[in-house]
């Protein structure tokens, strides 16, 4: 974090062109991922401290660090553990998730997902405790949530109540996995920003994975991405302006700048500055800090506040997709980087997008939720069509790419259950209710069935 004196906007557009990589061999992968912690005997949730013998979610996080990870604490609470460039953090509700390293190509991705997710699973039985990768919890009320001790957290949860009906939900009974990629200019950053906001209702609709509110169907197939659409209209969204002409690094600047704040860090501590101004505080007329001026560390916080659909820092981080199970936590970096990290694959994504108007994008966001694959795509019908497509663009720039494993496989087999939805129609959230209302029997056994 940069204690550099902020003192004009070129500094913030500045910061943002120092994230472009003219040379292809530099873009990295970085893969996320959250999951729900339960109590495998009640399915209960982990509080931050066990009880009565039994473990929370500061035990899981000390498992890790036993194991070679390294600590860190805020306020002499552990908070979260970091190693080999990837990092352990705690979501508001105790979501546990991992941060994983800028690699090379999707195999080393997923291997790191899979060597976390093993590990995981041994703290887990040791500890007696399950993780789950959903888009929603799929039984927990809101008030049933325990809530992490991270003063971050304690402002957002003041404040999101003044500017939507379930930015608490989203912040407690939420998972997601996204992945962060890189851009080669400003030119490649504003097509890769507007080809892959373009196609986030389709990533929300093939990782669909949140149809069940407390044991029982929502109505939705992404409940998770809905939540989204009534949190925070300040902060949230297809953003029409990126499609909009003098797009670029300045553009975007005036929009983060624009966007309220949430909080201010000094000394290690949080300084609630809740719905001021970002251009008053360059001023030294913010009022949680009169007189003073930001640095670059305060630009790089109020920027994690913002939650688009696909949010730009110094890199693009693709935010559409639910929580998922093992193969899709791989699938989600494939499908994007194979859109996005071959020129010939790039050029055809923006083919397929480039006749859609912003309002078009706006209407699919606002369809895919609740219709899943069956929503529509203008020009091209449904989105199992429009999946189709995308996924053979994709397929062939994992194929351009030739990233090898050790055995010799490209990349391309990362996409298989991306195929297998398109090609039945069924995404994970449809696989729920249809085992739902048939062999379940109207109940949800979801934590026997789908845990980790």
């Amino acid at each position: 974090m940069s204690s550099e004196m902020i003192e004009s906007k070129a500094q913030l557009v500045s910061y943002l062109e120092r994230g472009s990589k003219p040379n292809r061999e530099s873009w990295r992968i970085g893969s996320e991922h959250e999951k729900f912690v339960f109590h495998r005997d009640t399915k209960e949730p982990l509080a931050y401290r066990g009880q009565d013998g039994r473990p929370g979610i500061r035990d899981v996080i000390q498992a890790f660090v036993d194991n070679g990870w390294e600590a860190v604490e805020e306020k002499g609470e552990l908070i979260a553990a970091k190693k080999n460039g990837a990092s352990i953090t705690l979501e508001p509700g105790g979501q546990f998730e991992l941060s994983g390293a800028p690699l090379e190509n999707i195999h080393q991705t997923c291997d790191e997902t899979s060597s976390h997710l093993r590990c995981t699973k041994s703290i887990g039985e040791r500890l007696n405790i399950g993780f789950l990768g959903l888009g929603f919890h799929p039984t927990l009320k809101r008030e049933d949530v325990p809530v992490m001790p991270k003063a971050r957290y304690d402002i957002m949860r003041s404040y999101m109540p003044k500017k939507g009906n379930l930015g608490l939900d989203m912040m407690l009974r939420t998972c997601t996995v996204q992945v962060n990629l890189d851009f080669a200019d400003e030119a490649d950053m504003v097509e890769k920003f507007r080809i892959s906001l373009a196609l986030q209702p389709l990533a929300t609709a093939l990782f669909a994975n949140s149809p069940l509110t407390e044991g029982k169907p929502n109505g939705f197939k992404s409940y998770r991405s809905h939540i989204w659409t009534d949190t925070d209209p300040d902060r949230c969204g297809t953003l029409p302006f990126v499609f909009e002409d003098g797009m670029g690094f300045e553009r975007w600047v005036d929009h983060v700048l624009d966007v309220p704040m949430y909080f201010v860090r000094r000394n290690g501590k949080y300084i609630d500055a809740s719905g001021q101004s970002f251009r008053a505080f360059m001023k030294g007329e913010l009022p949680a800090l009169p007189g003073e001026l930001p640095t670059m560390a305060d630009w790089e916080d109020h920027m994690t506040t913002l939650f688009p659909e696909v949010r730009l820092k110094t890199f693009l981080e693709m935010r559409g997709a639910d929580g998922g199970p093992w193969s899709r936590l791989c699938a989600l970096p494939a499908f994007w980087v194979g859109l996005l990290y071959d020129s010939e694959a790039q050029d055809a994504a923006n083919e397929l997008i480039k006749a859609w108007s912003p309002e078009d994008v706006a209407q699919m966001r606002a369809d895919v939720p609740r219709l899943g694959l069956e929503a529509q795509a203008p020009g091209i019908g449904c989105f199992r069509d429009l999946g189709e497509q995308a996924l053979r663009i994709a397929d062939m720039g994992l194929k351009n790419r030739a990233r090898l494993s050790t055995s010799g496989d490209t990349e391309q087999g990362f996409l298989n259950s991306l195929w297998e939805s398109v090609e039945t129609g069924m995404t994970p959230a449809d696989q729920i209710l249809h085992k739902y209302h048939g062999v379940w029997g109207g109940s949800a056994p979801i934590f026997d069935q789908l845990s980790y």
